[in-house]
């Protein structure tokens, strides 16, 4: 990143207030199914997972007082599972980056009068509630509070670690709602519940500071796609509208960001294996984590692989633009969009090829299938694959949460 980029990164930073931090952790999926037989999304079984630290338990330290202002937070800081110095302030003030509370929606039609093809919109679904949230407003909210499927969910994104997460919001028997601290820990995004004023890492879904320290929110799977797709598979379901906030929606606050050597405020160790903002698919599964690099996923089209004994499938498909490129992301380049299954279907082990077109066949039975994960054609048509707990990061933070995860490197 050249001077000129930074100071003005800089500058947008403090005026817009959006900011994001990291940890070390490993997500287990509570379980691992084996295979898919129904077809409507609202039917397919879906892994959450509940976060643990590689299974052990998350040690309180001493109660030391913050090395910062506590006025206006109600926050318990007797209560913490990392060191104050790892606690930056990124600028905003609480809420200085307003969480969206009151979602409306419009249709695919209204959304497209200002959506392009191309734009990213985190894909979430709870039962036959399938909706789209835009990355165009959450790059400007980061949360949004919202209730699908009868579940209460909250939907985030941390642009200075490209991490998109949708979270279960219920812990025993408590809803909470979220809200941004304006604090920042290795460069994510830390959140704060408004029940107990604990604060939340984004990145690990994890409480560390508060009444709520060491608890585990529940990852819950989407996929980041383009607005595209989403139109084309679910032309009657909601889109998350822009809210009444001054913003400029469809602008990206971050230009270049995607392409810088050094990430905003993340003052850890970079692990050199990949460039710092290169986008991954971070996969976790029984506990084993792995990282699949979206030039190598793109190269091939389609990636076969084993992890923790589940034969898995991750699929490439052009024509999502980032989010965290151009001024205006409709033109931002071209990364396109990922996704991670299970492969096995009825006791079968599928494998793959990409079509050309977007679309892929598998060799046992030559049907098609699209990046949903979906059997649109073929002996096995309306099939679906299992959707597996995938993340998609920038390097550097992915790295950072997880130091002794697994890169996959293609055979030479």
């Amino acid at each position: 990143m050249n001077k000129q980029l930074l100071c003005t990164g800089m500058v947008l930073l403090v005026m817009i207030g959006l900011g994001a931090g990291c940890a070390t952790f490993t997500p287990v999926p509570s379980e691992t199914p084996a295979a898919s037989s129904a077809a409507p999304i609202d039917q397919v079984e879906k892994p959450t997972a509940a976060s643990v630290y590689e299974g052990t338990e998350v040690e309180l330290l001493p109660p030391s007082s913050p090395p910062f202002s506590t006025v206006g937070w109600s926050t318990d800081f007797s209560r913490r599972t990392v060191a104050w110095e790892e606690i930056i302030s990124g600028g905003p003030p609480k809420d200085g980056i307003p969480a969206i509370d009151a979602p409306t929606f419009e249709s695919v039609e209204a959304a497209a009068t200002w959506l392009s093809e191309r734009d990213p919109v985190i894909l979430f679904a709870e039962g036959a509630d399938v909706r789209a949230y835009p990355l165009a407003i959450l790059i400007w909210h980061e949360i949004v509070n919202d209730t699908v499927g009868g579940r209460p969910v909250a939907v985030t994104f941390c642009p200075l670690c490209n991490a998109s997460i949708v979270f279960d919001r219920t812990l025993g028997d408590m809803v909470l709602d979220f809200g941004t601290t304006g604090k920042l820990r290795n460069s994510d995004l830390i959140m704060y519940d408004r029940q107990t004023e604990s604060w939340w890492q984004q990145f690990t879904g994890q409480g560390i500071v508060g009444q709520f320290a060491g608890k585990q929110l529940a990852f819950l799977p989407s996929q980041v796609i383009s607005f595209a797709d989403f139109a084309a598979e679910f032309p009657d379901a909601p889109v998350l509208a822009r809210p009444g906030f001054s913003r400029s929606y469809g602008t990206n606050p971050y230009t270049n960001y995607d392409s810088s050597t050094r990430p905003f405020l993340f003052y850890g160790k970079l692990d050199n294996r990949l460039p710092a903002t290169e986008r991954i698919v971070g996969v976790v599964v029984a506990g084993a984590v792995k990282a699949y690099p979206f030039t190598a996923v793109t190269a091939a089209g389609v990636i076969h692989d084993e992890l923790a004994g589940v034969p898995l499938v991750v699929l490439h498909k052009p024509g999502t633009a980032s989010a965290l490129d151009s001024r205006a992301i409709s033109e931002g380049r071209d990364v396109g969009s990922v996704a991670v299954f299970d492969r096995r279907v009825d006791g079968r082990t599928l494998t793959f090829v990409a079509n050309g077109n977007g679309t892929y066949a598998d060799r046992e039975t030559g049907s098609t299938w699209n990046i949903l994960g979906e059997a649109i054609t073929g002996e096995l048509k309306g099939k679906r694959l299992i959707q597996q707990l995938a993340f998609d990061h920038f390097w550097f933070a992915w790295a950072a949460f997880h130091p002794q995860t697994l890169l996959y490197e293609a055979s030479r």
